[in-house]
């Protein structure tokens, strides 16, 4: 049985932890009120272009032939992006991920393109360390991108991915990263980044672009520099979007971490003082028995 002073010990611990798991849930709510501002700054960028360059495709028709979202004949190998953070101490933030894009990795794409290399592009720390565990080609390593986020990252990423799939390297481009919902819903979730997918063509939608816009130069100069750009943008959302998730269910796991070692704290100051009576309690009845021995 702990003695007193192993109880108090243990409590004090339990103390020192739960201001340093509080002091880290305050950090982790600061940084994310910046990257949640940075994410609604960014989604109505990144929808208004999307919006843009789904008019312009169906504008422009079948004549209009870019590599970046044409699609190949077969598909004979895959780069698999996968965004997670640099450091740990966020719940199952990072577990989430790596348990649905293994699963596409591993059994999703060997199902449905069973002859495909697989190659996975780690952005964050923990992606570097968990790959190398396992049984995948990593051709490239993004650690600590985090510390300093930054845009010209994601051009770098799009870069070397969108050359492999212009070269034919890549056949298809998916991104894996954490979507933020809000403080509570972090949603794992991927996009195809390449081939980019083209909209449906409809004669309403085309009438309306016909209506709305003049362009000057033509549509086709413009699709070919909006097409860079909409995957630089994509890239930058799944960034922001981890980020801000990572923030968020960080000061979440931090939270119920102080709330637990708080918990801890009452129990353990219970059994102390449950502890002491009982001494207490031992003394005075060897104080009682050593007097009634005396008077015999």
């Amino acid at each position: 049985m702990p003695t007193l002073r192993d109880i108090r010990r243990r409590i004090t611990a339990v103390s020192n932890t739960a201001k340093i798991t509080q002091a880290m849930r305050m950090v982790s709510a600061a940084k994310m009120r910046r990257a949640q501002e940075a994410i609604w700054s960014a989604r109505p960028y990144v929808q208004k272009l999307s919006d843009v360059l789904s008019n312009l495709v169906a504008s422009v028709g079948e004549e209009y032939s870019n590599p970046l979202i044409q699609k190949h004949k077969s598909v004979n190998s895959i780069a698999v992006v996968v965004v997670t953070s640099d450091r740990g101490l966020c719940g199952s933030f990072n577990t989430n991920l790596f348990r649905i894009a293994n699963n596409f990795i591993h059994n999703e794409i060997p199902k449905e393109y069973p002859d495909a290399d697989i190659s996975v592009i780690a952005v964050g720390k923990r992606a570097c360390s968990f790959f190398k565990r396992q049984n995948v080609n990593v051709i490239r390593e993004y650690p600590g991108i985090f510390q300093k986020l930054d845009f010209s990252t994601a051009k770098e990423i799009v870069g070397m991915v969108s050359d492999g799939f212009i070269n034919n390297k890549f056949d298809k481009v998916i991104v894996f990263f954490n979507e933020f919902k809000n403080l509570i819903s972090q949603v794992p979730t991927n996009i195809t980044l390449l081939p980019i997918e083209q909209p449906r063509k409809d004669e309403k939608a085309e009438e309306k672009y016909k209506l709305d816009y003049i362009f000057e130069p033509q549509q086709k100069e413009i699709l070919d520099e909006l097409l860079p750009k909409h995957l630089d943008i994509q890239m930058w959302r799944a960034l922001l979007e981890s980020n801000a998730a990572e923030q968020a269910a960080r000061m979440m796991a931090m939270e119920n971490a102080t709330n637990n070692a708080h918990d801890l704290i009452k129990y353990l100051e219970l059994v102390f003082n449950k502890a002491r009576q009982a001494a207490i309690t031992k003394e005075m009845l060897e104080i009682v028995s050593g007097a009634e021995a005396l008077k015999k």
